[in-house]
């Protein structure tokens, strides 16, 4: 499960430097024993941000590979202010170690699509999700997807 936050153009990443790598990806995780997806991707979200998340909408499906499975991300809205890890949490206890770090962040939208983010395809589905709108149904995200939102809007320059 997998969140995509805007609000003030403003979209809530997850920095990580995992030994020296750097990169984003969206806030989110795995599905516990008992949990339904949204009550998973709430939980998660106020985990690696404290911040309360409502109005969850499926828009995408990615394959992300092992140890990953299916990414299943949703478009949610929140009110919070300046994110940050919950001390409890699996991500702040990874964090203190020094050397996987994990810090929540706001990234504008215009410097999103320059970032280097997990996974580039999600990235450009998300850009063109925030000049067209979101998809109604979620949709699955592959090469074959990024195509044509290349191809529909190759006039365009925006992906």
């Amino acid at each position: 499960m997998r969140a995509i936050i805007i609000r003030d153009d403003q979209l809530l990443v997850m920095h990580r430097n995992k030994f020296g790598h750097e990169y984003y990806t969206l806030l989110g995780g795995g599905i516990d024993p008992g949990e339904t997806a949204e009550q998973s991707l709430v939980r998660e979200i106020m985990e690696e941000s404290g911040q309360q998340v409502t109005g969850l909408r499926p828009v995408f499906i990615e394959e992300a590979g092992d140890p990953f499975g299916t990414q299943y991300i949703y478009i949610c809205e929140t009110t919070g202010e300046n994110p940050v890890l919950s001390p409890h949490s699996e991500e702040a206890q990874i964090h203190s170690m020094g050397q996987n770090l994990f810090t929540p962040q706001w990234v504008s939208l215009g410097d999103f699509r320059d970032i280097e983010f997990r996974s580039p395809n999600l990235q450009k589905a998300i850009v063109h999700g925030v000049q067209y709108g979101f998809p109604a149904e979620p949709v699955v995200v592959d090469d074959r997807y990024i195509e044509s939102l290349q191809a529909s809007s190759a006039n365009k320059g925006d992906i």
